[in-house]
């Protein structure tokens, strides 16, 4: 800092190369401070694992299938934007369009950290593309995220306690995935957790990555209930619909997004929807929840 600050007395305002050098310096190391503050955030023992999203289409048909189609696009554009990898566990086609669930597995630091707070519903207001009279019409969709849990750490799951059922799969996915009995749905009967997967050709790999995802909801099940915190909460499923939202995003008739937790908002929803405001709100969360801590 002490460098840029000597050499920001040296600079001449009129120089335009100079400046811009300068500036480049500056948004660099502000990107380094804010990376370092965020890593200060994070004090859960799974923050630093890979993550597993899922966004499941709530209250308004149609409408909620497609809203959960920009959200799988938000994501997957900011999961591109932070070099991280991801991929498709299981997908479930709208009737009609859209997606109706949708789980991915997202693998980068602290990938689990970062999405944490996106867990809830999300609402979002607009005239319907499917409306032939432009109302305007309210979509829920929620969203969850859970850490994804290394083999090294134990979760006790006993044959005994589970139903696995196989099935066809159905949507997209080329022939071989809808002609054969290949997707997995596995239930853990004590718990009533339903975890499927349905992307893979083998049936043998769709049942690994079912065990995966059923594994780290398990661990996340655990985890809250040794937070007395957040036990209720876990304990207390909202409906996915109006009045349980934790983000809302406003497209008629003013353009908004704003978190109810932490109050942030901005104008500029294209720019969210694209993922390129998703760190603002995720910085926002983070440290949000250090306060309540």
């Amino acid at each position: 800092m002490e460098t840029l600050q000597e050499l920001a007395a040296l600079v001449d305002p009129n120089d335009a190369a100079s400046v811009k050098d300068l500036q480049h310096s500056l948004d660099a190391l502000s990107k380094a401070v804010a990376a370092l503050e965020r890593k200060t955030l994070f004090q859960g023992e799974v923050d630093a694992n890979n993550a597993i999203l899922s966004i499941t289409a709530g209250a308004g048909g149609t409408e909620s299938c497609d809203w959960v189609s920009m959200l799988f696009r938000m994501y997957s554009r900011w999961v591109e934007s932070k070099g991280f990898k991801s991929q498709v566990l299981d997908y479930l086609a709208g009737e009609e369009a859209g997606i109706k669930s949708v789980t991915v597995e997202i693998q980068g630091e602290y990938a689990f950290g970062l999405l944490q707070g996106e867990s809830g519903v999300h609402r979002l207001v607009r005239i319907s593309p499917f409306d032939s009279n432009k109302r305007r019409h309210t979509s829920f969709a929620a969203v969850d995220a859970i850490p994804e849990i290394p083999d090294d750490i134990q979760v006790d799951v006993q044959e005994k306690d589970l139903r696995i059922d196989v099935y066809r799969a159905s949507g997209p996915g080329g022939q071989g995935v809808n002609t054969t009995d290949s997707a997995v749905r596995i239930t853990h009967l004590p718990t009533g957790i339903v975890v499927q997967c349905q992307n893979e050709r083998s049936q043998h790999k769709n049942k690994a990555s079912a065990m995966k995802v059923l594994r780290a909801r398990l661990y996340e099940a655990e985890r809250k209930r040794r937070e007395e915190a957040l036990a209720k909460q876990y304990a207390q499923k909202q409906k996915i619909e109006w009045g349980s939202q934790i983000r809302s995003y406003v497209l008629q008739p003013y353009q908004m997004v704003k978190d109810h937790r932490t109050d942030l908002e901005t104008g500029k929803t294209q720019a969210m929807l694209n993922g390129e405001e998703l760190d603002l709100f995720i910085d926002a969360y983070l440290r949000w929840k250090a306060q309540k801590r």
